[in-house]
């Protein structure tokens, strides 16, 4: 098969790239940093380690558990569709990937949810995490924290004193701290809303654009 056509298969590849690497880098720094422990790299860019609830960024949407079931009841949906535009032709390579790239991110912080409580330790400064047997961890199973490293402080400035309500505070920017999971899902909605967004209403989109898109 080309290239092109085999395009399940690289759906399959790109999906399991981004859950490798990014289970890779939570695994290495979960069990090598301490929570809130900051490594500079460069001056914008950090490696700090903290753990959320919450959904990409460290946001917070309702309790946990309804949040891990959330995001399992996603990613599930994401495979069937994923499963589904392989086999259409009008869908670009591009285009499945782009979803492929969603997915993946999906599901690696889905397994921070529900398997990371039942195996690692809490990491209390000083002490780093470590693998214990299966249920004597520190939460139980769909209970677990998403683990976050990136930290891009690009620049910061003092808002003036004479502005109303930010006057004299700090602005940072990017403050948040992600994971590479939260940057495959932000790099795919991107590249949808970008390259991809006729797709998204569900129509037949013109066949010459089709075959130039990949």
């Amino acid at each position: 098969m080309s290239f092109k056509t085999n395009k399940g298969f690289w759906a399959i590849i790109v999906a399991l790239t981004v859950i490798l690497i990014d289970q890779v880098i939570k695994i290495w720094v979960k069990t090598s940093f301490f929570w809130g422990e900051d490594m500079e790299i460069f001056s914008w860019f950090h490696l700090k380690f903290i753990q959320n609830n919450g959904m990409a960024f460290g946001m917070e949407m309702g309790p946990k558990l309804f949040l891990t079931l959330f995001r399992i009841v996603v990613v599930i949906f994401l495979i069937w569709y994923l499963i589904r535009i392989t086999s259409e032709k009008d869908k670009p390579l591009g285009y499945i990937i782009t979803i492929a790239l969603i997915t993946a991110g999906a599901a690696g912080n889905i397994i921070d949810c529900v398997f990371y409580g039942e195996i690692f330790t809490n990491p209390i400064p000083p002490e780093v995490a470590t693998f214990v047997p299966w249920g004597e961890g520190y939460a139980s199973l769909f209970h677990g924290l998403v683990v976050d490293m990136f930290y891009f402080p690009l620049f910061e400035f003092v808002w003036p004193q004479w502005l109303p309500w930010v006057g004299g505070d700090t602005f940072s920017f990017f403050d948040p701290v992600f994971n590479f999971a939260d940057a495959s899902i932000c790099v795919g909605i991107f590249v949808l809303l970008i390259k991809y967004y006729r797709f998204l209403g569900g129509g037949k989109p013109d066949k010459n654009k089709v075959e130039h898109a990949d």
